[in-house]
């Protein structure tokens, strides 16, 4: 790993570093040669930055206040844990990524790194509460996308998100998943085998360093990394307040494709997916109508 790449993945690792602020850091410094500074360790430090430290975020995020040894200790046991680092500026990161707003700074990965390579890629987001309706959807519309080597890109949340990944794996597919938090603090714990299991032939991306503990704008913010890395976003039952819209805006916001499973107007999980329709996003009762558009 050369060094400047080091430095890059040192920055995501400090508490409460934002997108902003390390965009601001390279434009004072592209090198971040002068990120480390003399500085007597402190190796009992939990917290990275000392008490009192000022809230302006230029000042929080000194270089006077890193210190890297502790760092560089995590960063060194990634390899151990077969865990990769992708920065925005190596040649792995996927060029449909870099076109969001704020991609992220690096992907932590862990997995079948050429699953970033394979096209086209879905995003494939839904109801944690998956209904019949909506599991009978996927058993539906899977088969056909698989066999026309789909990926497909989900959340490992519950529900759809679940099913969305076992139905790409029980039918010989592939699938990416894009977590909240890092690979050490899996969410929902329930999903902990499906995650291990993709860990080893499939894959799991974090734009967060694994000893990261999913906070709630996590969930949301990592939705723009499902549908960044796909040419379009499916959504399978979502309420009228639903984080799968969030996923299906970012998706528009970038231009890609939006697909929606229409629901019954009694069914509060089909409210936000019809009102998809509504607004323009394709209609989908099967898997064709999906790969005219994205293949």
């Amino acid at each position: 790993m050369d060094d400047f790449k080091e430095k890059l993945i040192s920055l995501l690792h400090y508490p409460e570093i934002s997108w902003s602020t390390v965009l601001q850091m390279l434009k004072k410094d592209p090198t971040l040669k002068n990120l480390y500074k003399v500085h007597p360790p402190f190796p009992q430090q939990t917290c990275l930055f000392p008490p009192g430290t000022s809230s302006n975020p230029s000042e929080k995020f000194s270089t006077n206040f890193l210190h890297p040894d502790i760092i560089r200790d995590q960063i060194r046991q990634y390899e151990t844990n077969e865990i990769t680092v992708i920065t925005i500026l190596d040649k792995e990161y996927p060029p449909l990524l870099k076109e969001i707003y704020q991609p992220p700074w690096a992907l932590f990965a862990k997995g079948d790194l050429s699953l970033l390579e394979k096209d086209p890629k879905l995003a494939v987001v839904g109801s944690r509460q998956a209904t019949q309706y909506g599991k009978n959807a996927i058993r539906l519309i899977f088969p056909g996308l698989i066999d026309k080597g789909v990926l497909i890109v989900s959340g490992l949340a519950r529900g759809i998100d679940a099913l969305a990944h076992e139905s790409a794996i029980r039918n010989g597919g592939k699938t990416i998943a894009v977590i909240a938090g890092g690979f050490y603090h899996i969410y929902p714990k329930e999903n902990m085998n499906l995650a291990l299991e993709m860990m080893k032939n499939q894959l799991v991306l974090s734009e967060y360093p694994p000893d990261t503990k999913p906070l709630r704008w996590h969930f949301p913010s990592r939705n723009r990394i499902i549908s960044g890395l796909s040419k379009g976003t499916l959504i399978i039952e979502a309420k009228r307040k639903s984080g799968s819209l969030i996923t299906a805006n970012f998706a528009v916001n970038e231009g890609r494709d939006v697909f929606s499973l229409p629901g019954s107007i009694f069914n509060p999980y089909s409210i936000g997916a019809n009102e998809l329709i509504q607004q323009g996003a394709k209609l989908v009762t099967d898997a064709e109508d999906i790969l005219v558009e994205i293949k």
